[in-house]
């Protein structure tokens, strides 16, 4: 049985809490979390990129030089992709897609994976009371200033679903990111110094 101390909303020790094992020991897999973070970043990633091809370049249409006579190939267009300031050729559209897929086993294993690694190196913290506030950033930010994190700089906070007080208060904390369990990803775990959970999301852990 996998146990750690809940902390109150003043970062005093209030009891202890039971953790999944399925998440919180399992197997850490060094490929599968190198994947899991490789579709994740590739998904975000947008396709901005785009040339000009001969019709889009705006250049005159008269012909350049006359068809006979100069000793040189023949062109009818200034746009052309051979000369400079003509189009581009098999150039990039901006309709690539970067879009990569992984089953949700994988998923799941990468995030359990993931939060066990975080869990190994005390990276995780588990925080009751925070339903109880009034929404504003002030608060909260006074709440987790009050947790000995060490030199963390940026936090991960899980709740058990959607909380819009929650939300709205650390929507402006720029080293803060809100997730509720049913949305949370092992490039998000990976990516945060440290893990901070609401108490009522550890039996949603036990549902996913």
């Amino acid at each position: 049985m996998i146990t750690t101390d809940v902390l109150d909303r003043e970062g005093k020790i209030s009891g202890k809490v039971n953790l999944p094992e399925d998440f919180f020991g399992a197997e850490i897999n060094d490929n599968l979390l190198t994947q899991a973070v490789r579709v994740y970043l590739s998904n975000q990633r947008k396709a901005h990129a785009k040339t000009k091809t001969r019709s889009e370049v705006l250049r005159t249409t008269a012909k350049w030089f006359r068809q006979k006579g100069t000793g040189r190939a023949r062109h009818g267009s200034r746009s052309a992709p051979i000369f400079v300031g003509g189009g581009v050729a098999h150039g990039p559209r901006g309709t690539q897609n970067y879009e990569k897929k992984m089953s949700k086993a994988m998923r799941i294993k990468a995030l359990a994976g993931a939060l066990t690694m975080k869990f190994k190196n005390k990276e995780v913290i588990v925080i009751n009371g925070l339903d109880k506030i009034e929404g504003k950033t002030k608060e909260l930010t006074k709440i987790l200033a009050g947790i000995k994190t060490g030199k963390a700089k940026k936090f991960l906070l899980v709740l058990p679903k959607k909380m819009d007080l929650i939300t709205r208060a650390g929507g402006n904390i720029p080293w803060l990111t809100i997730r509720p369990v049913s949305l949370l990803t092992a490039y998000e775990v990976l990516n945060s110094d440290h893990l901070l959970i609401l108490k009522e999301a550890i039996d949603k852990f036990k549902k996913e």
